[in-house]
């Protein structure tokens, strides 16, 4: 789950304009039922917004999402337009009886969110996913009060799509979830609001989107050290969920736009609508209905049906290998035999000469040769089919801890040139190969580059709606 509304397809979408009962269709994968989980996609209106929650869904129109795999008990939702007051009030308390909140979430009114975001206005918009629309909004630094744009605390505020019910149980594990689970590489969530069927949530305003977004999305590649520096931060949230927890969490829907990136690149987790708690006792798994997202799904968890820990991991070096390839876990544009990742790079994993042609070319050889082989050997862990062999999260957090600060560039190898003058078919000792490629400054290393900065005015908590123009690269010193 997540704003995965700008999302590539990576398997076969009912559209728009078939029938809801189809988007209710189970669709066979690998053995099993898998059913396809559609969302409201968020499109910009100049209408005004009224003071009911339905009227902003008015901004949604129905769109598949990137094949999220889910199922999750249906839970009654009330009608505003169909109960009395009385009824409604009732219905409200009934609703919070289900919320295990903490005293330190914030209750807002829905006017107070209303006015925050400025009408939910087109212009506050920041994206779409499962859950509803996020517009971006301004609240007091203590407080429920709106406060004037660009004053106070900036905040995302996520509402509800009517759509379907199954909305309200993820909105539900969102608010359980993260009201108990504090940890530094988990997204804050401020508070929420519940008036009748009007559902919203408040989170702290992530200023430089997702992970997915500068993975995919911009012109600039994400550097290498940063790559390793958001790898090592998101690991630290699933070892917190898995080992630290009073009540170990299984995540269930580890991917790109999942990661969220503050002001210096720290990760964080966010979305907790499919999270579960983890075996207890004797138990070794959880037994539950597939869902997650096609491509970062476990194997064995699609095939049975039983969720561990280790299922997160699987889907950890799925995205440390889209991290070291720049490629995304499923992608039909790929040439045949390259469409999942997994499976197209998992004989590269161990051998050195190819394995250089996993790593994400956009990079051009500004990459560390012992952090890209370390990186690879454990993604190749953590994707084992056993998922006995594959690492604890702990384990994993140690592995990457020194790769952020490793400095042996590829770009100054004489093999890693050599690769590449053999590449694009010329010898790296020809006049005419080395100017095939890149120039390289006078220690063998390419000029540094900027780094892949979004504008934060259009952030979303979950991921970027509208991709940005990049900043162009500013090279320094002669080249």
């Amino acid at each position: 789950m997540g704003l995965d509304g700008n999302g590539i397809k990576v398997e076969s979408c009912e559209s728009k304009g078939k029938k809801k009962k189809k988007e209710k269709e189970g669709v066979e994968d690998s053995g099993c039922w898998i059913k396809l989980r559609f969302i409201g996609g968020c499109i910009s209106s100049k209408s005004k917004v009224d003071s009911s929650i339905s009227s902003i869904s008015t901004n949604c129109e129905n769109k598949s999402k990137n094949d999220t795999i889910k199922d999750q008990p249906v839970a009654p939702v009330v009608s505003s337009t169909t109960t009395s007051n009385a009824e409604s009030n009732s219905s409200t308390s009934k609703l919070e009886e289900e919320l295990r909140v903490s005293s330190r979430l914030r209750k807002f009114t829905f006017n107070d969110l209303k006015l925050a975001t400025r009408n939910f206005r087109p212009e506050s918009l920041l994206g779409e996913g499962g859950f509803g629309c996020v517009f971006k909004g301004w609240i007091e630094e203590n407080g429920t009060a709106p406060v004037k744009p660009g004053t106070g605390l900036t905040v995302a505020v996520k509402t509800l799509n009517h759509d379907g019910l199954q909305g309200h149980k993820e909105w539900l594990a969102e608010v359980n979830y993260l009201s108990d689970l504090i940890h530094q590489n988990l997204v804050n969530l401020i508070g929420y609001c519940i008036e009748d069927d009007q559902r919203l949530l408040v989170y702290e305003f992530m200023p430089r989107g997702s992970l997915e977004n500068h993975l995919f999305r911009r012109s600039l590649p994400l550097p290498w050290s940063i790559r390793m520096k958001i790898a090592l931060g998101a690991a630290k949230g699933l070892a917190f969920l898995h080992e630290e927890a009073e009540r170990p969490v299984i995540y269930r829907d580890f991917k790109t736009s999942n990661i969220l990136l503050d002001a210096d690149y720290n990760a964080k987790l966010s979305d907790f609508g499919l999270a579960k708690d983890g075996p207890e006792g004797d138990k070794t798994h959880v037994s539950t209905r597939v869902m997650g997202t096609y491509g970062y799904a476990a194997p064995e968890y699609v095939m049975t049906g039983h969720l561990t820990s280790k299922s997160d991991v699987y889907s950890f070096g799925v995205v440390l290998l889209e991290m070291i390839t720049g490629r995304r876990s499923m992608d039909k544009n790929r040439p045949n035999g390259e469409h999942n990742l997994v499976e197209w790079a998992r004989p590269q994993l161990g051998e050195r000469r190819r394995f250089y042609r996993l790593i994400d070319p956009r990079l051009e050889g500004h990459f560390s040769i012992k952090g890209a082989q370390k990186a690879a050997q454990l993604a190749a862990r953590c994707l084992s089919r056993d998922s006995k062999v594959r690492p604890m999260m702990s384990e994993v957090v140690e592995a990457l801890k020194p790769l952020p600060s490793l400095k042996d560039m590829a770009s100054s190898s004489y093999y890693f040139q050599t690769m590449q003058a053999d590449r694009v078919g010329f010898s790296p000792n020809t006049k005419d190969g080395l100017r095939t490629q890149r120039t390289f400054s006078r220690n063998g290393q390419l000029p540094p580059r900027s780094l892949s900065i979004p504008n934060g005015s259009h952030a979303s908590p979950h991921h970027y709606q509208f991709p940005q123009n990049s900043p162009k690269p500013k090279p320094e010193g002669k080249s």
